[in-house]
């Protein structure tokens, strides 16, 4: 083992104990190598996304704009998503925060058409289509009969809930 190797390794194991220090109590040691990690993590990501994302989405397209030819091909669906990431900047302004709300809202509003549909098709519609079965054999039956009981407790025992919170609140 070389001697880089063996600093690596003696460094890696010390942060395990600073980590594991925790366990006795909050402590200096815990909270330097929390803020170390968090803080090689955050540069880490933050330089791959430029040199990976922004580099090649966004500085070279612009950059071909000062080309006249290659211009016409620069695709112009490439400023909404520019002019979204500049309006997230403007949160650190006290004048113009109210920008990268419109940001935030884009954002989140495509993480939900994304997730929820996602959500409904895995967890929803593929339990329910695998308790959809022909009552050929006892325990189709048996499966049937559980999850309509599965059901109508969860229902009752939810509108129950509702209704004694209701009457609680008068």
């Amino acid at each position: 083992m070389s001697t880089v190797e063996l600093l690596w390794q003696t460094l890696a194991v010390i942060l395990t104990l600073f980590v594991f220090s925790f366990l006795y109590k909050d402590n200096p040691f815990y909270k330097f190598a929390e803020r170390l990690v968090a803080g090689v993590a955050t540069g880490y990501w933050t330089m791959l996304l430029f040199w990976n994302l922004f580099v090649d989405k966004v500085w070279a397209p612009l950059e071909s704009i000062w080309n006249w030819p290659s211009f016409l091909n620069f695709d112009l669906y490439y400023i909404i998503p520019i002019l979204l990431g500049m309006g997230m900047w403007t949160r650190f302004s006290k004048n113009y925060a109210w920008i990268s709300r419109y940001s935030i809202a884009f954002y989140i509003g495509i993480s939900s058409g994304l997730a929820i549909p996602l959500y409904m098709y895995t967890n929803i519609f593929r339990q329910i289509s695998a308790s959809i079965i022909p009552l050929d054999s006892v325990a189709n039956v048996l499966v049937v009969i559980c999850v309509l009981s599965s059901l109508f407790y969860l229902f009752h025992s939810s509108l129950f809930g509702l209704v004694y919170t209701l009457y609680l609140s008068l």
